[in-house]
């Protein structure tokens, strides 16, 4: 079987890497012997990191000739459906689906996170593409309802995101292993345009869990774009913290964010990676899907980076709270999550069986 993915891949997005990665697992454990062809920015990079095939996403002939080779497409995961970044996103991925169904291939869309939709011709464009495809899994309830909002008819079923689908205990960074910090909270934030001095109020807190006894390390999740919001925070604070080089591989990041005690996270694939690892973690919202993920493993959200309604003091004593209950709220975490990763191989599963009952 020969199967195309198409998503943000090859954009150092660590989120939807860690996305790619988990999609490329969940198939090759249940196929060992399937064809892989990802649709991505960088092409050459993707192929020698995932051991897959790999074609330029913008090269749209090579796109529509490798998805009339192939047995069907995967879009998905992550939050590509969305005209909250710009308006080329919904037409660039509804129109790979497109280019599948003119070829006849079923089309699946895989634990999507959708929205914020919020143009006519956006919830025009996706109405009558999704009506088309043949299966749609979203990875929460909110996602489904704005769907259903939209009009569509198709069957949607909610499943978890497939970075789920990682043991957490798979995962070891050689960066951490030189380094002294025997017990550290991990930090991730992202820039954000907001009137709210968010990044102010995060600096104060972290401050205070410095003088605390604490270690902090940033972990960026986007490259050079968290780097520099990294850098942002740090520069914010009194005192010192240390931000962990942006160019480590998922696995270092996953291990970095889970050894550490809490983790305060903006990027939704670092509360992830918290999650997978048994990690506590307080989130800042500054979408819909950090409060639905959050809410799905009972973690906190201190609040949201365009609402004036949270504190520097009030994350700190909220952080320190969590850290003094540390053990108890591993085991929670621990009980949410692993019913959890048993549902995320099934997304993958229905993906080959909806494939192998057109072929």
């Amino acid at each position: 079987m020969h199967i195309v993915l198409s998503g943000y891949y090859g954009f150092d997005n660590v989120g939807d890497e860690a996305i790619l990665y988990s999609i490329i697992q969940a198939f090759r454990k249940l196929n060992s012997d399937i064809e892989i062809t990802v649709l991505s920015n960088n092409p050459e990079v993707t192929a020698k990191t995932y051991g897959v095939k790999a074609i330029n996403r913008w090269k749209i002939k090579e796109v529509s000739a490798v998805l009339k080779e192939s047995d069907g497409l995967v879009s998905g995961g992550g939050s590509l459906l969305q005209d909250k970044t710009g308006l080329k996103s919904i037409p660039y991925y509804t129109g790979i689906m497109r280019i599948a169904k003119k070829h006849k291939k079923p089309v699946f869309i895989y634990a999507q996170g959708m929205g914020p939709i919020d143009k006519w011709i956006s919830k025009f464009i996706i109405k009558h593409m999704l009506n088309k495809v043949d299966k749609i899994t979203v990875r929460d309830i909110a996602s489904r309802e704005l769907l259903e909002q939209i009009g569509i008819k198709k069957e949607i079923t909610i499943v978890p995101d497939p970075v789920i689908g990682l043991s957490g205990n798979d995962f070891k960074s050689e960066w951490l292993n030189v380094q002294p910090f025997s017990s550290y909270v991990s930090v991730s934030v992202r820039d954000w345009p907001s009137t709210v001095p968010f990044m102010q109020k995060i600096a104060q807190s972290l401050d205070l869990l410095v003088q605390s006894g604490n270690t902090i390390i940033f972990v960026p999740m986007h490259g050079e774009h968290d780097v520099k919001a990294s850098q942002a925070v740090a520069n914010l604070m009194n005192e010192k913290s240390v931000i962990a080089p942006g160019d480590l591989s998922i696995e270092e990041k996953i291990a970095v964010i889970g050894k550490s005690k809490l983790l305060i996270g903006m990027r939704l694939h670092s509360l992830i990676f918290s999650a997978i690892q048994n990690t506590p973690f307080i989130a800042i919202s500054y979408d819909p899907k950090i409060d639905a993920f959050a809410q799905i493993v009972n973690q906190p959200i201190i609040g949201h980076v365009e609402a004036d309604t949270w504190t520097g003091q009030q994350l700190f004593d909220l952080a320190s709270e969590m850290l003094t209950n540390g053990d108890l709220l591993q085991e929670e975490i621990h009980t949410r999550v692993g019913t959890l990763q048993g549902e995320a191989i099934k997304t993958a599963s229905l993906a080959l069986e909806l494939f192998n009952s057109k072929l």
